[in-house]
């Protein structure tokens, strides 16, 4: 959608780039969050990675974060605050966007969940997935694309996965472990699902009222329900299962 809009002129672009003087400076806060919803104008290299967040995106949330949405919501939350602090770095100033570093992130933590995985491309030749992201940063070096953004977003990416699986493997010993509030805001949301989460999904959530209703003396305003009719008591077939009651009869019998 941010890509659309200023296509169409909607907005000026530098209003929404990461710049710590306007946002220390101007106090523009939303500065820090803006960045990372921008992926570039319509281009190849636009398209490259929208596919990219389609494909390996879908298939972390469907694979090794199924039933982890907390989990999967806290890793995008940590590598954009890891981006926003290596953005402060002044090797890493002129990064003014850090929507193409996240699809880095979904490339690297997808080639270390799927590192076996075989990658066609383009029917030319095969990859496993371990090497996913030097690929991309292939394609933007022959694109003529930065390669800073991709450096960021690997950096971010292997920090997350040092802490949340190789620490714990080695250690024994998890000390990154999602916080309660991601849990609460997921829980709040109701979309997803996140086991052993220590809080529970908001089941009235798009709901504007639940329950019943009570009257102020405390009576229920529900209404009793409604009485069978006398000739609706019985149904039809009590006969036990059996189709047909009454007498039977020879064939030759007058009776």
């Amino acid at each position: 959608m941010t890509t659309a809009a200023y296509q169409l002129n909607l907005y000026n672009i530098w209003n929404i780039t990461l710049n710590y003087s306007d946002v220390f400076k101007r106090f523009q806060i939303w500065r820090l969050i803006t960045p990372v919803f921008f992926l570039g104008p319509f281009s190849f290299t636009f398209a490259f990675r929208l596919l990219s967040i389609l494909l390996y995106g879908v298939q972390l949330e469907r694979g090794p974060f199924d039933k982890r949405t907390a989990d999967l919501v806290w890793m995008y939350i940590f590598s954009a605050f890891t981006l926003l602090v290596i953005g402060g770095i002044p090797y890493f100033w002129s990064i003014y966007f850090t929507g193409p570093c996240i699809v880095y992130v979904i490339g690297y933590i997808w080639g270390r969940e799927f590192p076996n995985a075989r990658i066609n491309v383009h029917g030319l030749f095969e990859l496993k997935g371990f090497y996913m992201p030097w690929y991309m940063l292939t394609v933007d070096a022959l694109l003529g694309n930065p390669l800073k953004q991709g450096f960021m977003g690997i950096g971010a990416a292997h920090l997350y996965y040092f802490l949340s699986v190789l620490y714990p493997l080695s250690s024994g010993t998890n000390i990154f472990k999602t916080p309660k509030w991601v849990h609460k805001l997921v829980a709040f949301w109701g979309e997803g699902f996140q086991m052993n989460s220590p809080f529970r999904t908001n089941d009235r959530t798009g709901v504007v009222f639940r329950g019943r209703s009570n009257r102020l003396d405390g009576a229920r305003t529900t209404a009793p329900p409604p009485e069978r009719d006398a000739d609706m008591a019985e149904p039809p077939n009590s006969a036990g299962g059996v189709a047909f009651r009454g007498r039977s009869r020879r064939l030759g019998s007058s009776q």
